[in-house]
């Protein structure tokens, strides 16, 4: 029963369905659901901190809508594409039916393939390199895994948005900085084990990008082409703002042995809003996403004494692409959670001072 909630992301699909049947504000619904619906619904449904129990078996039936969403997502948004170009789209009704795309593929597909990157069978894992060539940003795949868990919350993490930085800021260096990161993560391996090119992913990546570009241009022309990139541009997008609401101005601590400390809940903000964990898989449980990387979607547990976001995360997107009023809410958070950190630690010291005296 557990797994039903998270099935409502499936009732995402229809609006761009209608969108690209009816034309008109159709064409904004997926848009307009996802970022004013879903705001209004996360603060009427309250929040949900019961964790699951430790013992209970985890049932299969949780990874349906997972392994399902790739191929109704690709398949809603080929008819779409495809009705764009045949049909007689005005420029504002193009304009919404982009951006309904681009919001549904990045803030369900993109959350799916997220969840999909970290297992460890194979199709899961072809199925999130699936969903994000889509989006043309397939590198994510590996830059998440093997470099932004390793270093979040530190100097090293481009995706780590630090205290008092924009959006506007954080954008470029987080899209220039992850592509590197990944190059340097691959290029790494590949020198160690020696693969055969098909398993270099940055040739890999390419050419099946550079070939769905192909494909994309020879069935629809120049103009399936450009609608496939901008809904790209915007999911991805739409994924990196998430990044720099996930991390805002938390930091890790660095140890006398030089290293920093160990990744732990409190990195990470963390959000108990339930509509928004039913639609997102739980991503908003961020906190012990990054404790435990490998915990699936359904058993990742909530927790109090770790930074809280005052709102679900489609409202907290809203409240970024307005830097004063992000500053406003999130910077005093920051500096309360640091303060009592500081405080935390001087205690501790102070306690260890006392035994040894």
């Amino acid at each position: 029963m557990a797994t039903l909630p998270h099935l409502l992301v499936f009732t995402l699909l229809p609006w761009l369905v209608l969108g690209a049947l009816w034309q008109g504000p159709w064409t904004w619904t997926g848009v307009g659901f996802v970022l004013l619906c879903v705001p209004i619904m996360d603060a009427l449904g309250g929040l949900e901190t019961r964790n699951p129990t430790e013992d209970a078996p985890r049932r299969r039936a949780a990874d349906l809508p997972l392994w399902l969403w790739a191929p109704a997502q690709i398949g809603v948004s080929v008819f779409a594409i495809v009705e764009m170009v045949r049909g007689d789209f005005a420029a504002w009704e193009q304009v919404g039916m982009l951006l309904s795309l681009g919001v549904v593929n990045g803030a369900a597909g993109i959350t799916i393939a997220h969840e999909l990157m970290h297992r460890r069978r194979a199709f899961e894992r072809a199925s999130a390199e699936a969903l994000m060539l889509f989006v043309s940003y397939p590198h994510f795949c590996v830059e998440h895994v093997h470099g932004h868990h390793r270093h979040v919350a530190t100097p090293a993490d481009p995706a780590s948005s630090r205290f008092g930085e924009s959006i506007f800021a954080f954008y470029p260096r987080v899209v220039l900085g992850s592509l590197r990161s990944f190059w340097r993560i691959e290029s790494a391996r590949v020198a160690k084990q020696k693969p055969k090119p098909w398993a270099d992913r940055r040739i890999r990546y390419a050419l099946l990008w550079v070939g769905l570009l192909a494909l994309v241009t020879w069935t629809l022309g120049p103009w399936g082409l450009l609608y496939f990139l901008v809904q790209g541009v915007i999911a991805f997008s739409l994924l990196e703002i998430i990044n720099y609401i996930e991390h805002y101005g938390l930091e890790r601590a660095m140890t006398a042995s030089g290293r920093y400390e160990r990744v732990r809940p409190q990195h990470s903000w963390n959000s108990a809003h339930r509509i928004s964990n039913w639609y997102l898989f739980n991503l908003a449980r961020h906190s012990d996403h990054h404790y435990l990387a490998s915990r699936p979607y359904d058993q990742l547990r909530h927790y109090e004494d770790v930074p809280q976001l005052p709102a679900g995360y489609a409202t907290m997107l809203l409240t970024a692409l307005v830097p004063p009023l992000w500053f406003r809410v999130m910077n005093p958070r920051v500096e309360a959670w640091n303060a009592q950190r500081e405080a935390a630690a001087r205690e501790s010291l102070d306690e260890g001072v006392g035994l040894t005296s």
